[in-house]
């Protein structure tokens, strides 16, 4: 009986390992972690729910089944839903690669705004961002008061052939967006067409 339940624990930990690799999957991210680099099409595709929000609470604890593991579990002060059904507060369990992440929760801190496109968790309940940094957006406000998304990856690469995907799809996104999305290459976004883009992708699937 132990065996098997040893067993278990070890399958089970595989797949979850195997799961994140894949909807992580090779080239940068979280500390000790690969990810495949994604354009915003990408990333709005694989995402089951997108998020705008406020961290109210992150700490690290061991996952209550695979205690080996440790884990970031972050509870979010929801704003605004771009994709999926979050209520006013979201909550997810991340997995942390690296030990120097135990120390930091991962880059979670109270207060930050956020915001996340969060992968569908799994039968473990672990999630988190599509391709890690690359759907982690921090949302900064400049001295005019305008607000800012940038991502772990400053942005860079977001736009990546999301011109000619959009235009596959038939999607109008207006001239002075469109502009925007042609000329821009790396550094922060106005929060509000990030968004406007986001909802762009997400009705059309």
């Amino acid at each position: 009986m132990h065996t098997r339940s040893w067993f278990n624990q070890v399958k089970g930990l595989a797949c979850t390992l195997l799961f994140i690799l894949a909807t992580s999957g090779p080239l940068s991210a979280q500390r000790g972690a690969l990810t495949v680099p994604r354009n915003l099409a990408e990333l709005v595709a694989q995402a089951d729910t997108i998020v705008r929000g406020r961290v109210l609470l992150a700490r690290v604890e061991r996952h209550p089944q695979l205690t080996n593991l440790y884990t970031v579990v972050v509870t979010l002060r929801v704003e605004d839903t771009l994709k999926g059904d979050a209520k006013e507060s979201f909550e997810f369990r991340q997995f942390i690669w690296d030990i120097r992440d135990r120390y930091d929760a991962a880059g979670y801190r109270k207060g930050q705004r956020l915001l996340l496109l969060m992968n569908q968790p799994t039968q473990y309940g672990l999630s988190s961002p599509v391709g890690l940094q690359q759907g982690r957006f921090r949302i900064v406000r400049d001295p005019r008061g305008m607000e800012y998304a940038v991502n772990g990856h400053n942005n860079s690469g977001l736009f990546r052939a999301v011109a000619s995907q959009l235009e596959r799809r038939r999607l109008e996104l207006g001239p002075t967006l469109s502009q925007k999305l042609a000329k821009h290459k790396t550094g922060p976004l106005e929060l509000g067409d990030l968004e406007k883009l986001i909802q762009a992708l997400t009705g059309a699937q």
